[in-house]
């Protein structure tokens, strides 16, 4: 009996079994088991003893759980407890709360505004936001942890929105003035709250404008603002990260210029996101690495971060996109609420709305303009023929201009056509792929859980392994695995994860290195309310595992019951 009690204690919750066994560092990997009790790493290589479940990775890769540094899940973390499709690409742990948005903390007169702020800049629908959102945590940013706590599938690392911090201190001022002495002191006794509740950072925004074209509230702060602020991350040891002004290599490097005395001054780490490379400016983002370069001389910790994917956009010119922010016109007809009144509003201005699109050709790096505007998905059968033809074809074909052409069908269509502008930029594998392999680039960016009418932001992950190790062998295996383990738990002060070691966090997924990859982009409606998000599914995952709970396998898909999601910096 006594010995029956010694085995029970003694036995593992999980082995897996027989894999390659990745653990993060960068090490070359080697064959072995991994053991798991209570959520935690028990054993590393070599044969693990007896367990309750096994997992058997003869021929796969065991690695930890991949760390997705830039996300937008504040929302659909409310409703959706995995980040669908993001768990089952072997996403574990994931940071909300970018580009100086959180949902916390806000006063309750304040979330009408800030919802319609962040549904535009993150392009969330109106339906799944308002069904979604319950508020039911009330204003604090502790407080909406905790009910995030309750229901979560994987983990979370949220920052806090220098943008909401504002609007909670300031209230509508926040986007009228900089801020005083004493607001500034009450914005950083804010963050210190937040921090202390499991803050994993503060994020700040350059370039975002409401629905109005106002900056967004942080855009309003001066230097002595930020400055304040960095300093009470200095004093807990937390990130900075901020959205720059991408579009522009000059004000980039001054930015990273900015984030470097800010780290120095307050010994704190920073980051910039997205770094995206562009053949129209093929200098752009070797003088802004230079930039980092030289900051990371002096000592100051400033990491760039680059996305793995090419740049695609989707658009259907019945909602507001992306796509349309450069032209004031469409923009203000795509904003309009009621269907039928857009419609008319198209007829009406319709030579203006023409004039402009087809004075996009004219813009430098252009190309076509809206010549390069691919048919993705039609309404009538009749017009089955222009799916996957050019905007410029089909114009040359019908002798109009390419906004006629745009014009013309959507009309005839009811605005139902779906529109895809692929390869806008960043689509340069061999240049992209030394950009990740760059010990000083950051791996994330991905945008996870935003402009879901635009792109698909999953997959990631997986087209890291499909593309830059067994496509162009931009990175062995080890460093990929590196690149989104302990290289971002580590940039993320995220102690216990992103390595395969006793004692850490059992955050695991097991994958076949010669599959692993993203699936096509397909259109899904999972979302409350009506309306459809593009999405991508995993390909040669073969299971994830969550602080020791299996959470999602090839074989069995999503674990219904599966909750063992922490907050990771509490």
């Amino acid at each position: 009996m006594a010995e029956d009690n010694d085995k029970e204690a003694s036995m593992l919750d999980l082995v897996i079994r027989d894999g390659l066994v990745v653990d993060g560092s960068g090490l070359p990997g080697r064959r072995g088991d991994v053991g798991i009790r209570d959520g935690r790493i028990v054993s590393v290589g070599g044969r693990a003893g007896e367990a309750r479940r096994t997992l058997d990775a003869t021929g796969k890769v065991v690695a930890p759980g991949f760390i997705d540094p830039h996300t937008h899940y504040d929302a659909q973390l409310c409703f959706d407890p995995y980040a669908f499709p993001a768990l089952e690409h072997g996403v574990t742990t994931v940071v909300p709360g970018n580009c100086s948005l959180s949902l916390a903390p806000l006063r309750a007169d304040q979330r009408p505004a800030f919802s319609r702020m962040f549904r535009l800049i993150e392009e969330m629908p109106e339906a799944a936001f308002d069904a979604g959102v319950d508020w039911r945590w009330g204003e604090g940013f502790g407080a909406w942890l905790d009910a995030l706590s309750e229901d979560l599938a994987l983990n979370v690392a949220p920052l806090v929105g220098h943008s909401v911090l504002r609007m909670y201190v300031m209230g509508p001022d926040a986007q009228e003035r900089t801020a005083t002495a004493e607001e500034i002191a009450a914005m950083a006794d804010a963050l210190r709250a937040c921090l202390d509740a499991g803050a994993v950072g503060m994020s700040t925004s350059f370039v975002d404008v409401d629905d109005s074209y106002r900056p967004v509230p942080s855009r309003w702060a001066g230097p002595e603002e930020l400055d304040a602020l960095a300093a009470v991350l200095g004093e807990r040891d937390r990130i900075l990260q901020i959205v720059h002004e991408f579009f522009d290599a000059d004000l980039t490097i001054a930015r990273v210029e900015q984030l470097a005395e800010l780290s120095l001054r307050h010994q704190i780490t920073t980051t910039l996101s997205p770094l995206f490379h562009n053949s129209t400016t093929p200098d752009a983002v070797p003088r802004v690495m230079e930039a980092v370069a030289a900051a990371r001389a002096r000592g100051a910790a400033v990491w760039p971060q680059a996305q793995t994917r090419p740049i695609d956009i989707s658009f259907t010119l019945d909602q507001r996109s992306l796509m349309l922010l450069t032209m004031p016109g469409w923009w203000k007809v795509a904003s309009i609420a009621d269907h039928a009144e857009k419609v008319t509003a198209i007829g009406e201005r319709r030579d203006a709305l023409i004039a402009e699109m087809d004075a996009l050709a004219q813009r430098p790096g252009r190309g076509r303009g809206a010549g390069d505007f691919t048919v993705r998905e039609v309404v009538h059968e009749r017009n089955a023929d222009l799916v996957g033809r050019t905007i410029a074809d089909i114009a040359d074909e019908r002798g109009c201009t390419h906004g006629e052409a745009v014009v013309d069908l959507v009309l005839d269509e009811d605005l139902g056509t779906w529109f895809i502008r692929a390869s806008v930029g960043h689509d340069d594998s061999a240049f992209v792929g030394e950009l990740l392999a760059d010990p000083l680039v950051h791996v994330g960016a991905s945008d996870g859980g935003a402009h879901v009418g635009s792109f698909s932001t999953f997959g990631d992950t997986g087209y890291l392994f499909s593309e830059f190790v067994r496509g162009n062998g931009s990175l062995t295996l080890e460093q990929a695995v590196k690149k989104i383990t302990l290289d971002p738990a580590t940039i993320w002060g995220l102690d216990g994860r992103g390595l395969l070691a006793p004692g850490n966090a059992a955050d695991v997924v097991v994958f076949d290195a010669e599959r692993i990859g993203r699936g096509p982009e397909i259109a899904s409606d999972d979302f409350p309310g009506e309306g459809i998000r593009w999405i991508r599914r995993q390909e040669g995952i073969d299971a994830v595992v969550v602080n020791g709970e299996v959470s999602w396998t090839a074989q069995d898909g999503y674990v219904a019951d599966a909750r063992a999601g922490v907050i990771a910096t509490r």
